[in-house]
Order: structure tokens, then C-alpha cells, then sequence
């Protein structure tokens, strides 16, 4: 019924309590999980515990914000793409957040390297015809450019993919579309004060809507503060339905059949 369409069931909040953590999918009726990669040296935990069942899938990335990490070039990616059940190239993106604070004030010039991780990482997708799975924080203008610079614009030869936990404006939301990617959202969308969240929530057009919940962080209401887990993913899927004048069965039907239509080697 459900999926979740992003998280990090590696993540040391969860990857020792597997067992329950399925037992709580399979109650919420969550039938599948992408498992996210953020370093390559996490990335084989991911693919392993994604072989190890066969409801989970995993993407193979270097999330934005990672420092100090092996860079893999896209000869690597490639080759991580041909191991059973990794699906998708993520996470990827720009993460400008706090700049000065968290990244010992520096300003945009020095996050060449997030950009040209970024590059990499859409190259890599491209060549693989597989999607990208798109983090972008306090940094939508970099991202959208890079994207359409490196040719992903709808197109033929576009990877395409997916814009994870959006949190960004309507705008941003449009230019992300008409670029031909999916928007998923997390439980941040339940959050009282995500207002302009909620706007999006209610625009995406239905053949292009996720739900994810980026566990172990951000759970969402009633849940919120705890750890997060994929079988909260039905609360994400509830308040959309409220947003969009539909229900939560819909929402999961359509959400789960966007997921199988843009992660393409699920079913195959």
C-alpha cells in the first residue's frame, strides 16, 4: 500500500533493530523502502541490507554535506550501479545551510566542491539512465542551474529523479517540475507552521508526488521529536490526502505507483 520512498535504515538509530523495524512496516502495511546511501564507505551496508530483502532498494551517492569522504569518480558510481538492487544515484545535491556556522564561514565560492561532487554524481546518473536523488538545502538557484547545465531538462538523455524532504517554495517547487523531476515529502508536511509546505503539497500534480519519511529524523505528528522509522510514512500520506481533498488509500496508490514508474529497476 505504502512506500517510503527515502531513508537511512543504516543509520545507527536503526540498523540494529531490523527485525522490529519490519514487523512496524509490515503492521503500517508499508510494502517497500529505498535505503539511502551518503558516503561511499557506508554505501556497501546499504547495498547489502537492500540484497537482504526484497522489499528494499538502495541508491549509491555522496550526500552534500558529507566532508572528508572518498570522492568517487563516475566510473565508480557506475560500477556501484551494477550490484543487485541499487536502483538510483543519491543522495546528491547542494546543502548551503548555515554556511558560515557549520562550514567555518565560508561563502559560496568555496563550495566548489559540493557543485562539483554534484556534476559527478548527475554524470554518473546519465550515463546509467537511472534517476537522481536530489538533496538541496538554502541552495535551489545552484541546484536547478547545475541541473539544467548538465542537460536535465525533461528531455531525452535526462536521469530525472526526485527532489527528497522538499522544503523549499512553490517556485522552486514549479522549476523542479518542469524539469521533469518528482517532488516527495516528508513529515515536515504534517508540521503546523510549514505553511508554504503545505501549498506544495496541494500543487504537485499527482504523477509526480512521493512520500518518504528521511528516518531515522523528522518524524512526523503525533510522532514528532522521536525516532523515526519507514511505518510512520502513513502519517506523511494522511496529511497529503487532508491537503489535496482525497484520501490516504489514494495517496499511497499513487505514491507507490510514481515509485515503481521512476525507480525502473525496482520492477525489473
Amino acid at each position: 500500500m505504502f512506500t517510503d520512498s527515502h531513508c537511512h535504515l543504516t543509520f545507527p538509530e536503526l540498523a540494529g533493530d531490523m527485525a522490529r523495524v519490519r514487523a512496524e512496516m509490515a503492521a503500517a502495511r508499508v510494502t517497500r523502502a529505498l535505503c539511502i546511501s551518503t558516503t561511499m564507505e557506508e554505501f556497501p551496508r546499504v547495498q547489502a541490507l537492500a540484497a537482504q530483502y526484497d522489499n528494499f532498494w538502495a541508491t549509491a551517492g555522496v550526500h552534500p554535506d558529507s566532508e572528508n569522504v572518498h570522492e568517487p569518480d563516475v566510473d565508480e558510481l557506475l560500477a556501484a550501479l551494477r550490484l543487485p538492487k541499487v536502483v538510483a544515484v543519491g543522495e546528491t545535491g547542494l546543502d548551503y545551510y548555515q554556511m558560515e556556522e557549520r562550514k567555518g564561514g565560508r561563502d559560496i565560492a568555496d563550495m566548489a566542491w559540493q557543485r562539483d561532487r554534484f556534476r559527478v554524481h548527475i554524470r554518473a546518473a546519465r550515463q546509467a539512465a537511472v534517476p537522481l536523488v536530489i538533496h538541496t538545502r538554502a541552495a535551489s538557484q545552484d541546484t536547478l542551474a547545475i541541473l539544467e547545465e548538465e542537460g536535465e531538462d525533461g528531455g531525452a538523455g535526462s536521469a530525472g529523479g526526485v527532489f527528497h524532504c522538499f522544503t523549499e517554495t512553490r517556485e522552486v517547487a514549479r522549476a523542479a517540475l518542469d524539469l521533469g523531476f518528482y517532488i516527495s515529502l516528508s513529515g515536515i508536511v504534517t508540521f503546523k507552521n510549514a505553511r508554504e509546505l503545505h501549498e506544495v503539497g496541494a500543487l504537485v500534480p499527482d504523477d509526480r508526488l512521493l512520500i518518504e519519511t528521511d528516518s531515522p529524523y523528522l518524524a512526523p505528528v503525533p510522532y514528532r521529536g522521536k525516532t523515526n522509522t519507514p511505518a510512520y510514512v502513513p502519517h506523511v500520506a494522511a496529511r497529503l490526502a487532508e491537503l489535496r481533498g482525497t484520501t490516504t488509500e489514494r495517496i499511497g496508490e499513487i505514491t507507490s505507483a510514481n515509485f515503481t514508474r521512476l525507480f525502473s529497476r525496482v520492477s525489473s
